[in-house]
């Protein structure tokens, strides 16, 4: 049997419902509900929580309970689905809480998403990847298609004189993306496709250790400067596994560069001599000893290496 308690004192909603039109601003009151009653959704938009924020998030929920209400909408058998506030809930849980505020809205699995969403989108530490990815599943959502189709929107209205008079600008879904881009208020679509589009290129082991959480961005992106995928993936591999900070990532991707620039001008030297070895064998077989014009030219020549030798 559900277990809900009014609250005395009205709590008014802002945030995501500022930004989501469908949903007007409103002071509802919020209700007591158990934990165990709320569920997270299949579908979660933050992955990365970063430890040391949540321990501080977790510790002011101890002294001072949940604040702010969450966000959850009804499901079957007295269960109710978390939408925002994925991170006060998991610091109710890790502080032993039993019961905690909530806002009861009945919501349709797509405009759960988009709340979902937009409240990701406004955190504060909230990582490039992240607001890249969350920005453009919130277009696809808005339009009916997939994050790849959004991406393709965005670069074919970045030139169009490859469209035909009726191009996707003056689109009823062109309109759509650029309320999301007017709701969020970070970009433009054109900012957004030539800064944060890019960052999708980072080496796919990298993007998966980032959407399972196992590793911050700003560690991502200095793992990502190394080249060499088995080094790379050594290299992900123990910054996981030993909490290597920032500055230690940084310090091993510069060494594995040094290492790979120095092995690669003592590559470029032998070649060098290798190269020498081979034109001294094929000047020794070489007939053009025997024309005095190109001596003349080979005369030249080796007067200049011998002047680089004596330089050493």
């Amino acid at each position: 049997m559900s277990v809900r308690k009014q609250r005395s004192q009205p709590y008014q909603i802002k945030g995501v419902d500022a930004l989501f039109g469908e949903l007007p601003v409103a002071e509802v009151a919020a209700e007591i509900l158990p934990l165990s009653q709320i569920a997270l959704p299949q579908q979660q938009p933050r992955r990365y929580f970063d430890p040391t924020a949540m321990q501080e998030l977790v510790e002011s929920v101890r002294q001072h309970g949940i604040l702010q209400p969450m966000l959850v909408r009804p499901l079957l058998d007295d269960k109710y689905e978390l939408v925002a506030g994925e991170r006060r809930y998991r610091a109710a849980v890790s502080a032993g809480l039993e019961e905690v505020p909530v806002v009861i809205r009945e919501l349709t699995d797509n405009d759960a998403l988009q709340l979902a969403l937009l409240e990701n989108l406004q955190r504060e530490d909230l990582n490039p990847i992240e607001e890249t990815e969350g920005i453009l599943q919130l277009i696809a959502l808005k339009l009916n298609i997939t994050s790849e189709s959004a991406i393709a929107l965005l670069n074919q209205a970045a030139h169009p004189e490859r469209n035909s008079v009726d191009n996707v600008i003056h689109s009823k879904d062109w309109q759509l993306v650029q309320e999301v881009f007017n709701t969020v208020g970070k970009f433009t679509p054109e900012s957004f496709r030539t800064n944060r589009l890019p960052l999708l290129n980072l080496p796919d082991e990298v993007l998966d250790a980032l959407h399972l959480g196992q590793i911050a961005y700003t560690k991502a992106r200095a793992i990502a400067k190394v080249n060499d995928l088995g080094q790379r993936q050594a290299l992900l591999e123990s910054a996981i596994a030993e909490n290597l900070s920032l500055t230690q990532i940084k310090q091993r991707v510069a060494q594995i560069i040094d290492c790979g620039a120095n092995q690669s001008d003592r590559s470029q030297s032998s070649s060098l001599k290798n190269r020498m070895d081979a034109a001294y064998h094929l000047a020794k077989k070489s007939k053009i000893w025997e024309n005095p014009k190109k001596q003349k030219q080979i005369e030249k020549l080796l007067a200049e290496l011998e002047k680089l030798f004596s330089q050493d």
